[in-house]
C-alpha cells in the first residue's frame, strides 16, 4: 500500500464518523423537540391510550345490589340525531338496531343501583317502569311523538356523568340511579323520541 494512501483513508474514516454522530444528534433534538408525534410548542400530540378515543366517567361505589346496563345502538345518525324524532330502521319494532342490556338480570328486592354506560354513537336515557303482569318487554304502545307513557315511572338515569335525572346521558359516558325496588317485574327502557321502539328495551326481575 503507498503510504500515501494511508492518510487519506483515514481522513475519510473520520468523516464518515462525523456525519453518523451529527445525524444522531440531529435526530435526538427532533425527538426532544416534539417533532415526532405532535409539537410540544403548540400542545398537540399524537393521541394515546382510552382518553383519544372519547369520555369516561369515573363513577362512584353505589349502593345496594348493582346492575350494569349497557345501551347500544347501530350509530351513523340512524336514531335521527341525539334525541330528535326519527327511529332507526324507520321505527320497526323489535329489528335489533338498538339494545338495552343489563347484567345482572335478576336481583333482590331492596336497594337497586343501575350502572348505566351508553356504549352507542347518540344520547340515551334509561327509565324504570313497573312492568304489568302477562305483559312482555317491548309491548308498551309508542305515542305519536316517538314515545311511551312514562306514569308510575319509578326513577331514572338520564344525566351524563352523574346520578339521577339530566339531559341525557351522552354517547361514552356513563350515569347512574340508586332506587329501592319492590319484589316483580320491571322494564328498563330508553324513551327519547324512537328509542323505544327501536328496541331499546329490557326486563329486571326482582325477587
Amino acid at each position: 500500500m503507498s503510504p500515501l494512501r494511508r492518510p487519506n483513508r483515514l481522513v475519510l474514516a473520520g468523516t464518515l464518523v462525523a456525519l453518523v454522530l451529527a445525524a444522531g444528534s440531529t435526530v435526538g433534538l427532533a425527538a426532544a423537540s416534539g417533532a415526532f408525534g405532535g409539537d410540544r410548542g403548540t400542545g398537540t400530540r399524537a393521541p394515546t391510550g382510552r382518553a383519544a378515543t372519547g369520555t369516561r366517567c369515573a363513577t362512584p361505589a353505589l349502593a345496594g345490589t348493582v346492575v350494569d346496563v349497557t345501551l347500544a345502538d347501530m350509530g351513523g345518525g340512524m336514531m335521527g340525531g341525539p334525541s330528535g324524532p326519527g327511529s332507526m330502521m324507520g321505527g320497526s319494532r323489535g329489528m335489533g338496531v338498538a339494545r338495552v342490556l343489563a347484567s345482572p338480570a335478576i336481583v333482590p328486592a331492596g336497594t337497586v343501583s343501575l350502572r348505566v354506560v351508553n356504549q352507542g354513537a347518540a344520547t340515551h336515557e334509561l327509565v324504570v317502569l313497573p312492568l304489568p303482569a302477562g305483559q312482555a318487554a317491548g309491548a308498551r304502545a309508542v305515542g305519536a311523538d316517538g314515545q311511551v307513557d312514562e306514569t308510575g315511572s319509578l326513577g331514572e338515569s338520564s344525566r351524563s356523568c352523574g346520578a339521577g335525572e339530566g339531559d341525557g346521558i351522552a354517547a361514552g359516558t356513563t350515569g347512574w340511579v340508586t332506587l329501592t325496588l319492590e319484589p316483580g317485574r320491571y322494564e328498563l327502557a330508553c324513551n327519547l323520541p324512537g328509542h323505544y321502539a327501536a328496541g331499546m328495551y329490557a326486563e329486571l326481575d326482582v325477587t
